[in-house]
């Protein structure tokens, strides 16, 4: 488990993923060296990462949630091969390892086809359709599905809660980043998605490595960096092993919820502490969200006591996850890329 300094840097750089140690120390009441050498223990060992992620509900892109039952032998291949995709997020072994979930991000305007694999349950099968187009092909598929994430009450900017209760409110104000002004909106251009996979690796990386990804000044990248934070079309989230914090079981849920309760329900799920993430979705069921509990008796504790309290949720699905192949950002490269330390 984490002590009480380990989570206050994990808390803190929630709060700014790209905060100087120097500023983090000095919140914390610790030496800048004493912060550097716990970020470096925490990347090591608790699996630390600070990304760079366009938001859900605001950035050019749709999402789809996908899911693949598979036959055992065919189930680790595939996940693997999803997680080195540039366009998935949250690859997720579930069931024992007979289900793949994933997030797939497809940008607007393109389309979304599962080619008519066996067991095929949704597709739109647009003209230009990407999305897992030579997936449903391969041999052990036995069942695809995907639903679109319309609307996100809890994850992506909002953490979990178990990241996010080791600094007082005194502290996480000192933390939070200046204001900055967002400029004029615009679409993305080739310079900013460099910018973006940059940053999909590496959330601290300098504004050296940035420019020369984009071919800006270091200027005009820490400028175009600051403008899409202050637009709110990207933010940075912080990847961490859940089960050092007690999130031991982590359990996908699938509910079916009454059309005219699913603003309420979902609402009410998104101040749960044991939920980090809750959000809409076409499809049969119209509602997902990913628990952390302290073990089975707690999930079990929370799926009849709290969960299964709420009016309006008609059904629900559950599949524990196995292991996480991928989180928010890119698959980690070897060796990391180069961090900011000082600040960026």
């Amino acid at each position: 488990m984490l002590d009480e300094l380990d989570r206050a840097v994990v808390h803190a750089l929630h709060i700014d993923g790209r905060a100087p140690f120097s500023r983090i120390a000095d919140v914390c009441g610790v030496s800048t060296q004493t912060v550097a050498r716990r970020y470096r223990r925490l990347r090591t060992e608790a699996g630390l990462r600070v990304v760079g992620v366009l938001d859900r509900d605001t950035g050019p892109e749709t999402h789809w949630t996908v899911r693949l039952t598979c036959t055992p032998g065919a189930t680790q291949a595939l996940a693997h091969s999803l997680a080195a995709r540039p366009d998935t997020s949250w690859v997720k072994l579930t069931s024992g390892g007979t289900e793949i979930f994933a997030i797939v991000h497809v940008p607007d305007g393109a389309g979304v086809g599962a080619g008519g694999g066996a067991g095929d349950r949704e597709g739109t099968g647009a003209p230009h359709a990407m999305l897992l187009h030579d997936v449903p092909r391969r041999a052990g598929i036995t069942a695809v599905s995907a639903h679109c994430l319309l609307h996100t009450y809890l994850g992506g900017p909002t953490a979990w809660r178990g990241i996010t209760r080791a600094l007082t409110p005194e502290q996480q104000e000192r933390l939070r980043p200046p204001a900055a002004d967002p400029g004029d909106p615009r679409p993305l251009t080739a310079a900013d998605r460099a910018l973006l996979d940059v940053l999909r690796h590496d959330g601290r990386a300098a504004h050296t490595d940035l420019a020369a990804a984009t071919g800006w000044s270091q200027a005009t990248a820490a400028r175009r960096l600051a403008g899409l934070r202050a637009s709110g079309m990207l933010f940075f989230d912080v990847e961490v092993d859940s089960a050092l914090l007690g999130g031991t079981a982590q359990t996908l849920i699938w509910m079916s919820v009454a059309p005219g309760r699913l603003d309420d329900v979902a609402t009410t799920l998104a101040t749960h502490d044991e939920l980090a993430v809750v959000a809409a979705t076409t499809g049969p069921t119209n509602l997902l969200a990913q628990a952390l509990c302290d073990g089975p008796a707690d999930l079990h504790r929370y799926l009849t006591r709290e969960l299964g309290a709420l009016d309006g949720v008609r059904t629900l699905e559950t599949a524990p996850v196995l292991r996480t192949l991928k989180r928010a950002g890119a698959v980690r490269a070897s060796p990391p890329a180069r961090t900011a330390g000082r600040g960026a």
